[in-house]
Protein backbone atom coordinates (compact mmCIF):
# COMPACT_ATOMS: atom_id res chain seq x y z
CA UNK A 1 0.00 0.00 0.00
CA UNK A 2 1.10 3.52 -0.78
CA UNK A 3 -0.05 6.55 1.16
CA UNK A 4 0.00 9.88 -0.66
CA UNK A 5 -0.39 13.24 1.00
CA UNK A 6 -0.35 16.54 -0.86
CA UNK A 7 1.34 19.59 0.58
CA UNK A 8 -0.24 22.93 1.41
CA UNK A 9 1.39 25.53 -0.83
CA UNK A 10 2.92 23.59 -3.69
CA UNK A 11 0.00 21.23 -4.33
CA UNK A 12 2.55 18.55 -5.14
CA UNK A 13 1.64 15.04 -4.17
CA UNK A 14 4.31 13.30 -2.14
CA UNK A 15 4.06 9.52 -2.07
CA UNK A 16 5.62 7.29 0.51
CA UNK A 17 6.14 3.79 -0.88
CA UNK A 18 6.48 1.41 2.00
CA UNK A 19 7.71 -2.16 1.88
CA UNK A 20 6.65 -3.93 5.00
CA UNK A 21 7.13 -1.36 7.70
CA UNK A 22 10.86 -0.79 7.41
CA UNK A 23 11.79 0.96 4.21
CA UNK A 24 10.18 3.79 2.26
CA UNK A 25 10.87 6.21 -0.56
CA UNK A 26 9.35 9.61 -1.26
CA UNK A 27 8.84 11.25 -4.63
CA UNK A 28 6.62 13.93 -6.15
CA UNK A 29 4.02 13.70 -8.87
CA UNK A 30 2.00 16.45 -10.51
CA UNK A 31 -1.02 16.10 -12.84
CA UNK A 32 -2.99 18.37 -15.16
CA UNK A 33 -5.31 20.63 -13.16
CA UNK A 34 -8.40 18.72 -12.13
CA UNK A 35 -11.28 19.63 -9.88
CA UNK A 36 -12.71 17.63 -7.08
CA UNK A 37 -16.24 17.30 -5.91
CA UNK A 38 -17.29 19.09 -2.79
CA UNK A 39 -16.51 16.10 -0.60
CA UNK A 40 -13.51 13.82 -0.67
CA UNK A 41 -15.75 10.95 0.30
CA UNK A 42 -17.43 10.85 -3.13
CA UNK A 43 -14.59 8.78 -4.51
CA UNK A 44 -13.28 10.87 -7.38
CA UNK A 45 -10.62 8.88 -9.27
CA UNK A 46 -7.40 10.29 -10.63
CA UNK A 47 -5.16 8.37 -13.05
CA UNK A 48 -1.57 8.94 -14.00
CA UNK A 49 1.49 7.14 -15.30
CA UNK A 50 5.12 7.28 -14.30
CA UNK A 51 8.17 5.28 -15.20
CA UNK A 52 10.63 3.29 -13.09
CA UNK A 53 13.75 2.46 -15.04
CA UNK A 54 17.23 1.07 -14.58
CA UNK A 55 18.49 4.61 -14.12
CA UNK A 56 16.09 5.34 -11.32
CA UNK A 57 12.76 7.12 -11.09
CA UNK A 58 11.82 9.44 -13.89
CA UNK A 59 9.98 12.11 -11.92
CA UNK A 60 6.51 13.00 -13.13
CA UNK A 61 4.74 15.89 -11.40
CA UNK A 62 0.98 15.75 -11.12
CA UNK A 63 -1.48 18.15 -9.59
CA UNK A 64 -4.30 16.29 -7.86
CA UNK A 65 -7.83 17.64 -7.68
CA UNK A 66 -7.68 18.32 -3.97
CA UNK A 67 -5.50 18.01 -0.93
CA UNK A 68 -5.84 15.07 1.41
CA UNK A 69 -4.98 11.43 1.92
CA UNK A 70 -5.07 8.90 -0.91
CA UNK A 71 -4.69 5.14 -1.10
CA UNK A 72 -3.08 3.95 -4.31
CA UNK A 73 -3.75 0.63 -5.98
CA UNK A 74 -0.97 -0.55 -8.22
CA UNK A 75 -1.62 -2.36 -11.48
CA UNK A 76 1.08 -4.10 -13.45
CA UNK A 77 4.00 -2.91 -11.37
CA UNK A 78 6.97 -5.26 -11.53
CA UNK A 79 7.32 -6.74 -8.07
CA UNK A 80 10.96 -6.51 -7.05
CA UNK A 81 12.97 -5.91 -3.96
CA UNK A 82 12.97 -2.23 -2.96
CA UNK A 83 16.22 -1.11 -1.48
CA UNK A 84 16.55 1.90 0.71
CA UNK A 85 18.53 4.29 -1.48
CA UNK A 86 18.10 7.87 -2.60
CA UNK A 87 16.33 6.68 -5.71
CA UNK A 88 14.24 3.68 -6.69
CA UNK A 89 15.90 1.42 -9.27
CA UNK A 90 15.60 -1.92 -10.99
CA UNK A 91 18.41 -3.64 -12.81
CA UNK A 92 18.08 -3.63 -16.59
CA UNK A 93 14.34 -3.45 -16.43
CA UNK A 94 11.78 -0.73 -16.83
CA UNK A 95 8.05 -0.77 -16.30
CA UNK A 96 5.15 1.65 -16.53
CA UNK A 97 3.18 1.76 -13.31
CA UNK A 98 -0.48 2.74 -13.52
CA UNK A 99 -1.94 4.10 -10.30
CA UNK A 100 -5.46 4.96 -9.29
CA UNK A 101 -5.87 7.41 -6.42
CA UNK A 102 -8.97 6.78 -4.32
CA UNK A 103 -9.72 9.40 -1.68
CA UNK A 104 -10.00 7.97 1.77
CA UNK A 105 -13.23 8.85 3.59
CA UNK A 106 -12.05 11.62 5.90
CA UNK A 107 -12.62 11.76 9.60
CA UNK A 108 -13.80 15.03 11.12
CA UNK A 109 -10.21 16.15 11.69
CA UNK A 110 -9.15 15.18 8.17
CA UNK A 111 -12.16 16.99 6.73
CA UNK A 112 -11.30 20.19 8.59
CA UNK A 113 -7.72 20.05 7.37
CA UNK A 114 -8.92 19.27 3.87
CA UNK A 115 -11.09 22.40 3.84
CA UNK A 116 -8.24 24.49 5.20
CA UNK A 117 -5.97 23.31 2.39
CA UNK A 118 -8.65 24.02 -0.19
CA UNK A 119 -9.16 27.49 1.25
CA UNK A 120 -5.53 28.42 0.77
CA UNK A 121 -5.37 26.76 -2.63
CA UNK A 122 -8.44 28.60 -3.96
CA UNK A 123 -7.85 31.97 -2.27
CA UNK A 124 -10.54 31.67 0.43
CA UNK A 125 -10.21 32.48 4.11
CA UNK A 126 -12.74 29.78 4.98
CA UNK A 127 -14.58 27.00 3.18
CA UNK A 128 -17.64 26.00 5.15
CA UNK A 129 -18.69 22.57 6.28
CA UNK A 130 -21.55 20.98 4.31
CA UNK A 131 -24.86 22.02 5.83
CA UNK A 132 -26.79 19.05 7.29
CA UNK A 133 -29.78 17.91 5.24
CA UNK A 134 -32.21 18.42 8.12
CA UNK A 135 -31.56 22.19 8.25
CA UNK A 136 -34.15 24.19 6.34
CA UNK A 137 -33.94 27.73 4.97
CA UNK A 138 -36.68 28.71 7.42
CA UNK A 139 -34.47 27.55 10.32
CA UNK A 140 -31.76 29.96 9.19
CA UNK A 141 -34.15 32.85 8.59
CA UNK A 142 -35.74 32.35 12.02
CA UNK A 143 -32.30 32.65 13.64
CA UNK A 144 -31.84 36.21 12.33
CA UNK A 145 -32.77 39.19 14.53
CA UNK A 146 -36.08 40.75 13.55
CA UNK A 147 -34.51 44.20 13.33
CA UNK A 148 -32.44 43.27 10.25
CA UNK A 149 -35.68 43.07 8.24
CA UNK A 150 -36.81 46.55 9.26
CA UNK A 151 -36.93 49.24 6.56
CA UNK A 152 -35.52 52.61 7.59
CA UNK A 153 -36.48 55.38 5.16
CA UNK A 154 -33.76 57.69 6.44
CA UNK A 155 -31.04 55.11 5.81
CA UNK A 156 -32.51 54.31 2.40
CA UNK A 157 -32.49 57.90 1.18
CA UNK A 158 -29.09 58.47 2.75
CA UNK A 159 -27.76 55.70 0.50
CA UNK A 160 -29.23 57.55 -2.49
CA UNK A 161 -27.49 60.74 -1.35
CA UNK A 162 -24.16 58.90 -1.02
CA UNK A 163 -24.53 57.45 -4.51
CA UNK A 164 -25.58 60.68 -6.20
CA UNK A 165 -22.81 62.61 -4.46
CA UNK A 166 -20.17 60.04 -5.36
CA UNK A 167 -21.36 59.99 -8.94
CA UNK A 168 -21.32 63.78 -9.16
CA UNK A 169 -17.78 63.73 -7.81
CA UNK A 170 -16.87 61.16 -10.46
CA UNK A 171 -18.31 63.30 -13.26
CA UNK A 172 -16.38 66.29 -11.94
CA UNK A 173 -13.18 64.21 -11.86
CA UNK A 174 -13.75 63.05 -15.43
CA UNK A 175 -14.31 66.61 -16.65
CA UNK A 176 -11.19 68.01 -14.95
CA UNK A 177 -8.73 65.11 -14.98
CA UNK A 178 -5.86 65.04 -17.52
CA UNK A 179 -5.99 62.11 -19.91
CA UNK A 180 -3.57 59.98 -17.88
CA UNK A 181 -5.82 60.19 -14.78
CA UNK A 182 -9.03 59.39 -16.63
CA UNK A 183 -8.87 55.63 -15.85
CA UNK A 184 -8.95 56.44 -12.12
CA UNK A 185 -11.92 58.77 -12.61
CA UNK A 186 -13.73 56.14 -14.70
CA UNK A 187 -13.05 53.48 -12.06
CA UNK A 188 -14.48 55.69 -9.31
CA UNK A 189 -17.54 56.70 -11.34
CA UNK A 190 -18.23 53.15 -12.59
CA UNK A 191 -18.05 51.84 -9.04
CA UNK A 192 -20.36 54.59 -7.82
CA UNK A 193 -22.90 53.71 -10.52
CA UNK A 194 -22.85 50.09 -9.41
CA UNK A 195 -24.11 51.20 -6.05
CA UNK A 196 -26.93 53.51 -7.10
CA UNK A 197 -28.27 53.47 -10.61
CA UNK A 198 -30.39 56.60 -10.15
CA UNK A 199 -30.74 59.36 -12.76
CA UNK A 200 -27.50 59.64 -14.74
CA UNK A 201 -25.54 58.72 -11.73
CA UNK A 202 -22.94 56.30 -10.65
CA UNK A 203 -23.57 52.89 -12.14
CA UNK A 204 -22.84 50.23 -9.52
CA UNK A 205 -23.88 52.38 -6.59
CA UNK A 206 -27.08 53.15 -8.48
CA UNK A 207 -27.57 49.52 -9.33
CA UNK A 208 -27.66 48.46 -5.67
CA UNK A 209 -30.42 50.97 -4.90
CA UNK A 210 -32.45 49.74 -7.88
CA UNK A 211 -31.64 46.21 -6.71
CA UNK A 212 -33.12 46.91 -3.24
CA UNK A 213 -36.21 48.43 -4.86
CA UNK A 214 -36.69 45.25 -6.92
CA UNK A 215 -36.57 43.17 -3.72
CA UNK A 216 -39.06 45.53 -2.00
CA UNK A 217 -36.49 46.24 0.69
CA UNK A 218 -35.81 49.91 -0.05
CA UNK A 219 -38.84 51.87 1.18
CA UNK A 220 -42.25 51.29 2.72
CA UNK A 221 -44.02 52.86 -0.25
CA UNK A 222 -44.01 50.20 -2.98
CA UNK A 223 -44.97 52.60 -5.79
CA UNK A 224 -42.03 54.81 -4.82
CA UNK A 225 -39.80 51.72 -4.99
CA UNK A 226 -40.88 50.95 -8.54
CA UNK A 227 -40.33 54.55 -9.65
CA UNK A 228 -36.91 54.84 -7.97
CA UNK A 229 -35.89 51.41 -9.25
CA UNK A 230 -36.84 52.28 -12.82
CA UNK A 231 -35.00 55.61 -12.69
CA UNK A 232 -32.00 54.01 -11.02
CA UNK A 233 -31.59 51.46 -13.80
CA UNK A 234 -32.05 53.88 -16.72
CA UNK A 235 -28.42 55.12 -16.98
CA UNK A 236 -27.32 51.47 -17.14
CA UNK A 237 -29.78 50.74 -19.98
CA UNK A 238 -31.25 48.06 -17.73
CA UNK A 239 -35.02 47.58 -18.01
CA UNK A 240 -36.14 47.40 -14.39
CA UNK A 241 -39.04 44.92 -14.55
CA UNK A 242 -37.33 42.33 -16.80
CA UNK A 243 -34.31 42.43 -14.52
CA UNK A 244 -36.54 42.06 -11.43
CA UNK A 245 -38.37 39.03 -12.80
CA UNK A 246 -35.16 37.24 -13.79
CA UNK A 247 -33.36 38.17 -10.58
CA UNK A 248 -36.20 36.83 -8.44
CA UNK A 249 -35.81 33.54 -10.28
CA UNK A 250 -32.07 33.56 -9.53
CA UNK A 251 -32.86 33.85 -5.82
CA UNK A 252 -35.50 31.11 -5.98
CA UNK A 253 -33.21 28.75 -7.94
CA UNK A 254 -29.69 29.71 -6.83
CA UNK A 255 -27.06 27.32 -8.20
CA UNK A 256 -29.71 25.12 -9.78
CA UNK A 257 -28.71 23.82 -13.20
CA UNK A 258 -30.65 25.39 -16.07
CA UNK A 259 -33.10 27.21 -13.77
CA UNK A 260 -30.65 29.75 -12.30
CA UNK A 261 -30.86 32.88 -14.46
CA UNK A 262 -27.63 34.51 -13.25
CA UNK A 263 -24.54 32.39 -13.89
CA UNK A 264 -24.03 28.70 -14.42
CA UNK A 265 -21.29 26.45 -15.80
CA UNK A 266 -20.94 25.80 -19.51
CA UNK A 267 -22.74 22.69 -20.71
CA UNK A 268 -20.44 20.11 -22.30
CA UNK A 269 -22.87 19.65 -25.20
CA UNK A 270 -22.82 23.39 -25.83
CA UNK A 271 -19.04 23.47 -25.62
CA UNK A 272 -18.70 20.64 -28.16
CA UNK A 273 -21.32 22.08 -30.51
CA UNK A 274 -19.06 23.99 -32.92
CA UNK A 275 -15.50 25.36 -33.02
CA UNK A 276 -16.75 28.94 -33.50
CA UNK A 277 -19.06 28.80 -30.48
CA UNK A 278 -16.36 27.05 -28.47
CA UNK A 279 -13.83 29.81 -29.13
CA UNK A 280 -16.39 32.45 -28.17
CA UNK A 281 -17.13 30.62 -24.92
CA UNK A 282 -13.44 30.24 -24.10
CA UNK A 283 -12.85 33.97 -24.52
CA UNK A 284 -16.07 34.87 -22.73
CA UNK A 285 -15.49 32.68 -19.68
CA UNK A 286 -11.75 33.38 -19.77
CA UNK A 287 -10.14 36.78 -20.51
CA UNK A 288 -13.47 38.64 -20.91
CA UNK A 289 -15.25 37.09 -17.96
CA UNK A 290 -15.16 40.33 -16.00
CA UNK A 291 -17.44 41.82 -18.67
CA UNK A 292 -19.66 38.80 -19.28
CA UNK A 293 -22.60 40.60 -17.66
CA UNK A 294 -22.89 42.58 -20.91
CA UNK A 295 -23.80 39.37 -22.72
CA UNK A 296 -26.20 38.43 -19.91
CA UNK A 297 -27.81 41.89 -20.16
CA UNK A 298 -28.40 41.49 -23.90
CA UNK A 299 -29.65 37.89 -23.80
CA UNK A 300 -31.98 37.97 -20.82
CA UNK A 301 -33.70 41.37 -20.69
CA UNK A 302 -34.96 42.35 -24.15
CA UNK A 303 -36.61 39.17 -25.46
CA UNK A 304 -40.35 39.11 -24.64
CA UNK A 305 -40.46 35.36 -25.26
CA UNK A 306 -38.40 34.80 -22.10
CA UNK A 307 -41.20 36.13 -19.86
CA UNK A 308 -44.51 34.77 -18.65
CA UNK A 309 -47.68 36.25 -20.19
CA UNK A 310 -48.52 37.87 -16.85
CA UNK A 311 -45.16 39.68 -16.87
CA UNK A 312 -45.13 41.00 -20.44
CA UNK A 313 -47.11 44.21 -19.82
CA UNK A 314 -44.72 45.44 -17.11
CA UNK A 315 -41.74 44.33 -19.20
CA UNK A 316 -42.94 46.46 -22.14
CA UNK A 317 -43.27 49.53 -19.91
CA UNK A 318 -39.68 49.10 -18.66
CA UNK A 319 -38.38 48.60 -22.19
CA UNK A 320 -40.17 51.76 -23.31
CA UNK A 321 -38.47 53.71 -20.50
CA UNK A 322 -35.03 52.40 -21.49
CA UNK A 323 -35.49 53.16 -25.18
CA UNK A 324 -36.76 56.64 -24.28
CA UNK A 325 -33.62 57.25 -22.23
CA UNK A 326 -31.47 56.14 -25.18
CA UNK A 327 -33.46 58.31 -27.62
CA UNK A 328 -33.33 61.43 -25.44
CA UNK A 329 -30.34 61.03 -23.11
CA UNK A 330 -27.69 59.91 -25.56
CA UNK A 331 -28.32 62.67 -28.14
CA UNK A 332 -28.25 65.25 -25.34
CA UNK A 333 -24.90 63.97 -24.13
CA UNK A 334 -23.52 64.01 -27.68
CA UNK A 335 -24.99 67.48 -28.32
CA UNK A 336 -23.35 68.91 -25.18
CA UNK A 337 -20.03 67.04 -25.19
CA UNK A 338 -19.64 65.37 -28.60
CA UNK A 339 -19.14 61.69 -29.37
CA UNK A 340 -15.94 61.64 -27.34
CA UNK A 341 -17.90 63.11 -24.42
CA UNK A 342 -20.43 60.27 -24.72
CA UNK A 343 -17.54 57.79 -24.55
CA UNK A 344 -15.89 59.69 -21.73
CA UNK A 345 -18.91 60.41 -19.53
CA UNK A 346 -21.20 57.45 -20.25
CA UNK A 347 -19.59 54.51 -22.02
CA UNK A 348 -16.45 54.15 -19.88
CA UNK A 349 -18.30 54.38 -16.52
CA UNK A 350 -20.83 51.90 -17.94
CA UNK A 351 -18.03 49.45 -18.76
CA UNK A 352 -16.67 50.04 -15.26
CA UNK A 353 -20.08 49.14 -13.86
CA UNK A 354 -20.15 45.90 -15.85
CA UNK A 355 -16.68 45.00 -14.59
CA UNK A 356 -17.97 45.14 -11.02
CA UNK A 357 -21.30 43.55 -11.89
CA UNK A 358 -19.53 40.58 -13.48
CA UNK A 359 -16.90 40.33 -10.74
CA UNK A 360 -19.37 40.48 -7.86
CA UNK A 361 -21.72 37.97 -9.46
CA UNK A 362 -19.12 35.33 -10.29
CA UNK A 363 -17.36 35.63 -6.92
CA UNK A 364 -20.70 35.32 -5.10
CA UNK A 365 -21.54 31.89 -6.53
CA UNK A 366 -18.55 30.42 -8.35
CA UNK A 367 -15.81 28.25 -6.82
CA UNK A 368 -14.44 24.78 -7.57
CA UNK A 369 -16.03 23.35 -4.41
CA UNK A 370 -19.48 24.94 -4.87
CA UNK A 371 -21.72 22.65 -6.93
CA UNK A 372 -24.54 23.42 -9.31
CA UNK A 373 -27.22 20.78 -8.87
CA UNK A 374 -30.23 19.47 -10.74
CA UNK A 375 -33.66 20.27 -9.33
CA UNK A 376 -33.94 16.71 -7.95
CA UNK A 377 -30.77 17.08 -5.86
CA UNK A 378 -31.08 20.77 -5.02
CA UNK A 379 -31.51 21.95 -1.43
CA UNK A 380 -32.53 25.56 -0.79
CA UNK A 381 -30.70 25.98 2.53
CA UNK A 382 -27.49 24.46 1.18
CA UNK A 383 -27.61 26.55 -2.00
CA UNK A 384 -28.19 29.85 -0.19
CA UNK A 385 -25.89 29.33 2.82
CA UNK A 386 -23.25 26.91 1.44
CA UNK A 387 -23.48 28.00 -2.19
CA UNK A 388 -23.02 31.74 -1.66
CA UNK A 389 -19.71 33.46 -0.91
CA UNK A 390 -19.03 36.42 1.35
CA UNK A 391 -16.09 38.40 -0.04
CA UNK A 392 -14.47 41.45 1.55
CA UNK A 393 -13.32 44.27 -0.74
CA UNK A 394 -11.49 47.53 -0.02
CA UNK A 395 -13.71 49.64 2.20
CA UNK A 396 -14.23 52.45 -0.34
CA UNK A 397 -15.72 49.92 -2.77
CA UNK A 398 -18.02 48.51 -0.10
CA UNK A 399 -19.24 52.01 0.82
CA UNK A 400 -19.91 53.01 -2.79
CA UNK A 401 -21.63 49.67 -3.48
CA UNK A 402 -23.71 49.67 -0.29
CA UNK A 403 -22.35 46.35 1.02
CA UNK A 404 -23.63 44.27 -1.90
CA UNK A 405 -20.56 42.08 -1.27
CA UNK A 406 -22.13 41.00 2.06
CA UNK A 407 -24.05 38.50 0.03
CA UNK A 408 -24.90 35.47 2.16
CA UNK A 409 -27.63 37.17 4.26
CA UNK A 410 -29.03 38.68 1.06
CA UNK A 411 -29.56 35.14 -0.25
CA UNK A 412 -30.96 33.88 3.02
CA UNK A 413 -33.63 36.59 2.68
CA UNK A 414 -33.68 39.20 -0.12
CA UNK A 415 -36.01 41.29 2.05
CA UNK A 416 -33.06 42.40 4.21
CA UNK A 417 -32.18 46.00 3.19
CA UNK A 418 -28.60 46.62 2.09
CA UNK A 419 -27.94 48.83 5.12
CA UNK A 420 -28.77 45.88 7.44
CA UNK A 421 -26.68 43.23 5.66
CA UNK A 422 -23.66 43.56 7.95
CA UNK A 423 -25.74 43.08 11.10
CA UNK A 424 -27.39 40.05 9.50
CA UNK A 425 -24.00 38.63 8.50
CA UNK A 426 -22.70 38.96 12.06
CA UNK A 427 -25.71 36.98 13.23
CA UNK A 428 -25.04 34.28 10.64
CA UNK A 429 -21.40 34.10 11.75
CA UNK A 430 -22.50 33.61 15.35
CA UNK A 431 -25.09 30.92 14.61
CA UNK A 432 -23.91 29.28 11.39
CA UNK A 433 -20.30 30.40 11.08
CA UNK A 434 -18.76 27.00 10.38
CA UNK A 435 -20.92 26.59 7.27
CA UNK A 436 -19.98 29.89 5.61
CA UNK A 437 -17.71 30.38 2.59
CA UNK A 438 -15.67 33.55 3.13
CA UNK A 439 -12.87 35.31 1.28
CA UNK A 440 -11.07 38.60 0.97
CA UNK A 441 -10.67 39.61 -2.67
CA UNK A 442 -7.31 38.46 -4.02
CA UNK A 443 -5.68 37.45 -7.27
CA UNK A 444 -5.62 33.74 -6.47
CA UNK A 445 -9.39 33.76 -6.00
CA UNK A 446 -9.91 35.40 -9.39
CA UNK A 447 -7.35 33.18 -11.08
CA UNK A 448 -9.06 30.06 -9.76
CA UNK A 449 -12.46 31.17 -11.05
CA UNK A 450 -11.22 32.33 -14.44
CA UNK A 451 -8.94 29.37 -15.21
CA UNK A 452 -10.78 26.45 -13.58
CA UNK A 453 -14.53 27.05 -13.24
CA UNK A 454 -15.69 26.35 -16.77
CA UNK A 455 -17.54 23.23 -17.95
CA UNK A 456 -20.12 21.49 -15.76
CA UNK A 457 -19.24 18.05 -14.45
CA UNK A 458 -21.49 16.27 -11.96
CA UNK A 459 -18.66 14.52 -10.12
CA UNK A 460 -16.02 17.26 -10.17
CA UNK A 461 -18.30 20.36 -10.35
CA UNK A 462 -16.10 21.98 -13.01
CA UNK A 463 -13.66 20.90 -15.70
CA UNK A 464 -11.32 23.54 -17.12
CA UNK A 465 -11.46 24.27 -20.86
CA UNK A 466 -7.82 23.29 -21.36
CA UNK A 467 -8.48 19.82 -19.93
CA UNK A 468 -10.95 19.21 -22.77
CA UNK A 469 -9.55 21.14 -25.75
CA UNK A 470 -6.01 22.15 -24.76
CA UNK A 471 -5.02 23.16 -28.28
CA UNK A 472 -7.93 25.64 -28.48
CA UNK A 473 -7.61 26.97 -24.94
CA UNK A 474 -4.60 29.24 -25.36
CA UNK A 475 -6.43 32.18 -23.68
CA UNK A 476 -6.77 30.06 -20.53
CA UNK A 477 -3.14 28.98 -20.71
CA UNK A 478 -2.21 32.64 -21.08
CA UNK A 479 -4.23 33.58 -17.98
CA UNK A 480 -2.54 30.83 -15.96
CA UNK A 481 0.83 32.29 -16.85
CA UNK A 482 0.18 36.01 -16.46
CA UNK A 483 -2.35 36.29 -13.63
CA UNK A 484 -0.70 36.77 -10.21
CA UNK A 485 -1.18 34.02 -7.64
CA UNK A 486 -1.17 36.25 -4.58
CA UNK A 487 -3.64 35.45 -1.83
Amino acid sequence: MVVATSLLQSQLLYLSIAKGHKESLQFAIKAPPLRASDSASKGCLVNWNFCISAHGLQTCRFELPFHGKYYLKWEGLLQREIKHHQCLSYKKRSKIAHAVAIPDTPSAVDSEEHRRHLSESYGFTQIGEPLPENISLKDIIDSLPKKVFEIDDMKAWRSVLISVTSYALGIFMISKAPWYLLPLAWAWTGTAVTGVSFVISSPLSFFVIGHDCAHKSFARNKLAEDIVGTLAFLPLIYPYEPWRFKHDRHHAKTNMLSEDTAWHPVWREEFDASPVLRRAIIFGYGPFRTWMSIGHWLIWHFDLKKFRPSEVKRVKISLACVFAFIAIGWPLIVFKTGVMGWIKFWLMPWLGYHFWMSTFTMVHHTAPHIPFKSSDDWNAAQAQLNGTVHCNYPRWIEILCHDINVHIPHHISPRIPSYNLRAAHRSLQENWGKYLNEATWNWRLMKTIMTVCHVYNKEENYVAFDNIYPEESLPITFLRKVMPDYA
